[in-house]
């Protein structure tokens, strides 16, 4: 029986494999992933040389199984595999809007559910996870849950009624700071400056920024007016930023966002 088996071995897979592996949490040879698609398979084998099937049941025939396909199909891999799941088997699951209440429902029996909510930054160690569990995990498996999550970037242990808020402001947010990076990496190119260099130029202003607001423990808006002296460059640009809803834009985006998590 393999130590930790993938149904799905997608992008998500993948940055949470790499963390895992990367942190020696377990062996490549101790992994096993499931993917319908050959294509998938083989590059995920070759990407971490895990063993790869296109049996969704042999995955789950592992100590802990980790549900990586999209919310969609998790209906589908649940009826498939829940005859061979134990109910000393920890499983976790990456799928937003489905609730601990719904995969139960989906199982027909007791077992051990992780729900958490990654995101992709996992790929380079530094995702953000929350993670909530049902009445079936004890506190030794939930640690030894949040040692695998915490594998690849932060975790922290949320009510599960946060999850969607979650999914707003961690889970789909590197899709808008990429968004931003690559805004301000246009105006630079605008400004004169070739592209590669505008792209690190903007992708470090962003990541020095966070590391200000996580290790100075400062309000980001009293690092902001750190930055804007009187009748300066910076108060000019914030001044542009608020006239054109900077803020308002963020946050209607991440209500539309966790809307659509709580219905799928």
């Amino acid at each position: 029986m393999m130590k930790l088996g993938f149904i799905g071995t997608g992008n998500m897979a993948g940055a949470i494999m790499g963390g895992i592996i990367k942190n020696q949490i377990f062996r490549p040879e101790e992994i096993i992933g499931a993917d319908i698609s050959e294509a998938g398979r083989e590059k995920t084998k070759e990407a971490y040389g895990i063993e790869v099937t296109g049996d969704n049941r042999k995955a789950a025939d592992s100590e802990v199984l980790i549900l990586s396909v999209k919310p969609q199909y998790y209906a589908d891999a649940i009826a498939e595999i829940k005859d061979c799941v134990r109910d000393d088997q920890l499983v976790i699951t990456i799928a937003p809007g489905k609730t601990l209440a719904w995969l139960e429902e989906q199982f027909g029996k007791p077992v051990k559910i992780v729900r958490t909510m990654p995101n992709t930054p996992a790929l380079v160690g530094e995702g953000m996870t929350a993670a909530c569990v049902n009445q079936y995990v004890t506190e030794e498996e939930k640690a030894y849950a949040l040692k695998i999550l915490s594998s690849f970037g932060k975790v922290e242990l949320v009510p599960e009624h946060l999850i969607d808020a979650v999914v707003a402001v961690s889970g789909s947010a590197p899709a808008y700071v990429f968004m931003f990076i690559e805004a301000m990496a246009d105006a630079a190119v605008a400004e004169g400056m070739p592209r590669a260099q505008a792209y690190e130029f903007a992708a470090q202003a962003v990541y020095g920024s966070a590391k200000m607001v996580l290790e100075t423990g400062k309000h980001p808006g009293e690092l902001k007016d750190m930055v804007c002296s009187p009748a300066g460059t910076t108060i000019e640009a914030v001044r542009v930023l608020e006239e054109k809803g900077l803020r308002s834009a963020v946050i209607e985006a991440m209500r539309a966002c966790a809307d659509v998590s709580r219905r799928l």
